[in-house]
């Protein structure tokens, strides 16, 4: 194994929560898009489908009309982490939680994860490091002069919250300022104001055209509020009368009605299940002179099936761990200055139906020098890794941990070697475990562990 620093290996503790799949006997709600974000259906196809049928097309996505899941068409995957939900402490330090589902069809995820089931992650989280502390008011200053100069008015008085001042985001409880009624003992004018205006009058004739041009009249009047006597206030400005010419009588409004149904348009996928569709027109007739459209829908659409399965695109699956270091023709070449080469490999998985073949190589190949189990005498002390996930995120207790490890001084060998004539420089990794210890820390040789409680862990309720 390579002996640069590695970061810690976080432990993912699974809470189960099993949705089984669908057997394929009952008709399931049919979509044309999974959105992997969201882990939501798009695109409704149609209802009382076949689960096979749907999963004809691997980019579909299927929903049993008793789940709320949506579930994707193809081979089974662990979705997108979520989100980190919000701290379960809105101070100092608390705990967060996010998840991810096991989504598919015909299979299991990795490690043998049926369908359905939720894995969670928990770590540690600290909106502010400190919790507000309540202030205290002063007292009330004076009180400001009446707002009004003559009937009544308010005044207004303010405090300040610096008795004592609070802290870390706190407040003080109750308002910075008050106000009350105030009398100045003064009586004030009223000025007067129009009322709104009456309806317009009916017109005086019910066409137009004749020897005059027909108008249609309002009126308002000053009584809003009419004007004072004592003190004196001021008139309306402006008339009290208002006319305008009457406008053409509208011809009769005209209702709209559907023309027959078109053509059933052609499947539109040659694989799976599509959807056709037919239109008709508002034309049957046309709505004229703001008579009302067409009540109900221009277009309806049917599910057509080819029961063609669609290709699946194979996809690589995870590097399998490089193979010994060695070299042809030599034995041994551990802890010597010889370069030797390695070996993983990896597997094209999912591809049915003609899909794509995986893009790039099967094998991966690299130069190393072998130090596996050599004695390198120099070696110190890694500083501290960062603090890993909360161990269990589900159950009771949980600890995250960061660690400190022993790391050697590698040989001085060259980095890069030039194997063939022409062809460039290939790098040289360092590969296997060497026999190394460390002055003693803490009581060890190899690797120090510190362990810390997660605080405030909240529950993980399905999401």
């Amino acid at each position: 194994m390579p002996t640069q620093r590695q970061a810690p290996q976080l432990l993912l503790l699974p809470l189960l929560l099993l949705t089984l799949p669908a057997t394929g006997s009952d008709p399931v709600l049919c979509f044309t898009q999974y959105e992997e974000s969201s882990g939501k259906c798009k695109g409704l196809l149609g209802g009382g489908v076949s689960l096979e049928d749907c999963c004809l097309n691997a980019d579909y996505a299927f929903q049993e009309t008793s789940s709320k899941f949506c579930m994707p068409c193809r081979p089974p995957q662990w979705s997108p982490w979520s989100a980190w939900a919000p701290c379960s402490v809105t101070c100092t330090e608390g705990s967060q939680l996010r998840h991810r589902r096991c989504v598919g069809w015909g299979g299991q995820c990795p490690e043998n994860v049926e369908l359905g089931t939720l894995q969670w992650q928990l770590q540690a989280c600290e909106n502010q490091p400190c919790c507000p502390e309540m202030g205290g008011w002063s007292s009330w200053g004076p009180w400001a002069p009446c707002s009004a100069t003559c009937s009544r008015g308010t005044r207004t008085r303010r405090r300040a919250c610096d008795r004592p001042t609070p802290k870390c985001g706190g407040h003080c409880p109750g308002e910075a300022q008050e106000s009350e009624d105030c009398d100045t003992q003064q009586v004030c004018p009223t000025h007067g104001a129009w009322a709104a205006w009456g309806p317009w009058g009916p017109c005086q004739s019910t066409c137009k055209g004749g020897p005059s041009e027909p108008v249609e009249r309002r009126k308002r009047t000053c009584t809003a509020p009419e004007p004072s006597t004592k003190p004196p206030g001021n008139p309306c400005s402006g008339s009290a009368n208002d006319q305008r010419m009457c406008s053409g009588l509208p011809p009769c409004p005209v209702a709209g009605g559907w023309g027959p149904w078109g053509a059933v348009s052609p499947c539109p996928v040659t694989c799976g299940l599509g959807q056709t569709r037919e239109q008709r027109s508002c034309d049957h007739p046309v709505p004229q002179h703001g008579g009302p459209f067409c009540v109900g829908e221009a277009f309806r659409t049917h599910i057509c099936n080819t029961a063609v399965p669609c290709p699946v695109d194979g996809e690589w699956g995870l590097w399998g761990e490089w193979s010994n270091c060695v070299r042809r023709g030599i034995k041994h070449i551990s802890c010597q200055e010889i370069p030797g080469q390695q070996t993983r490999s990896r597997i094209c998985k999912g591809r049915k139906f003609d899909g794509r073949r995986c893009l790039g190589e099967q094998q991966d190949i690299r130069h190393c020098y072998s130090i596996q189990r050599c004695p390198l005498k120099e070696a110190s002390w890694s500083e501290w890794s960062t603090w890993g996930l909360c161990i269990p995120p589900c159950g009771p207790s949980p600890v995250r941990t960061r660690q400190r490890l022993c790391q050697p001084k590698l040989p001085n060998f060259p980095p890069t070697i030039t194997p063939v004539e022409g062809q460039g420089e290939k790098n040289v990794t360092f590969w296997g475990k060497p026999l190394v210890k460390c002055d003693v820390l803490q009581g060890q040789h190899m690797m120090v562990e510190e362990k810390r409680p997660c605080l405030h862990a909240p529950p993980c309720n399905e999401p």
